[in-house]
């Protein structure tokens, strides 16, 4: 009786026992799944905060080669030819009127005009007022042309040119895969103007 008594005691505590277990096991199941979750919930932030940061240093290098110069090749990089004018403030006049270019940097001495810098997008020429040491009879522009590349269209260009008084002397024309057309500037000094044919 006694041996039944106990092996009855020893049952129930083990159902209890079960029992508690079970409760825990579905306890921990549910906190394994809620970690689970949370896990991935703290995952998926830190992927789009990382996508972010990814996409903000993507912008700023793009900004930065945008802004960084390209190393100059060695040897020389640019020209700015000059040319002495008989009247350095009608040339300089002409140039900006009649083909676009504008005053970069005026000189002067004393008060004097002495004459200008002029640009047209990466071109510089510097146009100086003669000072007639060389005598005033003697001829300007012989023996040489300057020969300016455009990204332009040179037919539009020279129409242009044309509707605000320059008068071209050769072109617009084709030859060598280019488009060209020259004009001589007030003094005689001798330009064309060329681009690529498409």
């Amino acid at each position: 009786m006694a041996k039944k008594a106990k092996a009855a005691k020893t049952a129930k505590k083990a159902k209890t026992v079960a029992k508690k277990m079970k409760k825990t096991t579905k306890a921990s199941g549910r906190t394994v799944k809620q970690a689970v979750r949370q896990a991935k919930r703290s995952a998926g932030k830190l992927v789009k905060k990382a996508a972010k940061a990814v996409k903000a240093v993507k912008k700023a290098a793009k900004a930065v080669a945008k802004q960084a110069k390209p190393l100059a090749p060695k040897g020389l990089v640019s020209v700015a030819p000059g040319f002495t004018a008989n009247d350095a403030r009608a040339s300089i006049a002409w140039y900006c009127d009649v083909l676009g270019f504008t005053v970069v940097e005026k000189w002067e001495h004393e008060g004097e005009f002495r004459g200008a810098r002029i640009g047209h997008g990466a071109v510089l020429i510097n146009i100086g007022q003669d000072d007639w040491k060389m005598g005033r009879d003697r001829v300007k522009g012989q023996g040489t042309r300057m020969y300016f590349s455009t990204n332009q269209d040179v037919d539009k260009y020279a129409e242009e040119i044309t509707s605000r008084g320059g008068v071209i002397n050769d072109g617009p024309r084709s030859g060598w895969g280019l488009r060209v057309f020259s004009i001589d500037d007030p003094d005689g000094y001798k330009l064309t103007f060329m681009t690529p044919e498409k």
